[in-house]
């Protein structure tokens, strides 16, 4: 079996890169740190990776809105040989691979116009404003998947919890007809949930307030997926507030986290690809 090659963005801001390259070792994986100034001036070769993964943080401190100026040089700068890193990020999606944003990531995607994506355009359909709390929301939330989502790495994860921490993160889309397709088309993965599993845009159980309950968004090929909560940050069972419970009510579970599960969900998404 041939081994997944990961690349994980740092720099400028950027600081969930070593839990990410992390997890992907741990799925399997050979993952690479490059510094974002690494691929735009073409050191490190997107074509050379199955896995291109844009971390959370806070890119050039979100001064001008969450992963803008990230979105921004993505899209404009040109890489040897005329192309741009937007250009380069479709491409891998293109031949199998996976674009993964994850928080500030994924605010960048939606910038691009990778997420939706719905009129396959490359405009920008939707925007990841500020949670209807005022606040930033640093806690845990309840989180369910959709099996029928287009991209195939929820196998696992039907009801599960995960951390969030952010300040925009509620999603709202262009228009009312935009937001019915991408529910159609199931590319709301993921949704905020509350205590019986319902998908909820009610404050707290979810933490922004998301147009679809949406805390997972993927373009129609299935192959690039932003996602608002942090799985990087749930790879131990440890890695859970309420880990003694959890054990006392199971001693035989798993001590990986099932955040781990979506980065071994992702791996395999690429090699059945």
């Amino acid at each position: 079996m041939r081994i997944v090659q990961a690349l994980v963005i740092a720099g400028f801001g950027i600081n969930c890169e070593d839990e990410t390259a992390a997890a992907y070792r741990l799925a399997g994986a050979t993952a690479h740190t490059a510094h974002l100034e690494s691929v735009l001036r073409g050191d490190v070769r997107l074509d050379a990776f199955d896995i291109v993964h844009l971390p959370g943080g806070f890119s050039f401190g979100d001064d001008l809105g969450a992963g803008r100026v990230l979105a921004n040089r993505i899209r404009t700068r040109l890489l040897p040989g005329g192309a741009t890193m937007g250009d380069g990020l479709r491409a891998v999606a293109r031949r199998g691979g996976m674009v993964i944003g994850i928080c500030n990531g994924f605010q960048a995607l939606v910038e691009l116009g990778l997420v939706p994506n719905v009129g396959g355009e490359g405009a920008a359909e939707a925007a990841l404003m500020q949670n209807v709390s005022g606040r930033y929301e640093n806690r845990w939330v309840r989180v369910r998947a959709d099996a029928e989502c287009p991209a195939r790495v929820w196998a696992g994860l039907e009801d599960w919890e995960l951390p969030v921490r952010h300040g925009q993160g509620r999603l709202v889309f262009r228009d009312p007809g935009l937001r019915d397709e991408v529910a159609r088309l199931h590319l709301n993965g993921l949704t905020y949930c509350d205590g019986d599993g319902r998908p909820t845009r009610a404050y707290p159980a979810n933490p922004n307030g998301a147009e679809l309950a949406c805390a997972a968004l993927c373009d129609p090929s299935g192959r690039i997926l932003g996602v608002m909560p942090h799985p990087e940050a749930y790879l131990s069972l440890f890695n859970h507030y309420d880990w003694p419970r959890l054990r006392r009510e199971c001693p035989e579970r798993s001590e990986e986290g099932k955040g781990l599960m979506l980065f071994r969900n992702v791996v395999k998404a690429v090699l059945a690809a």
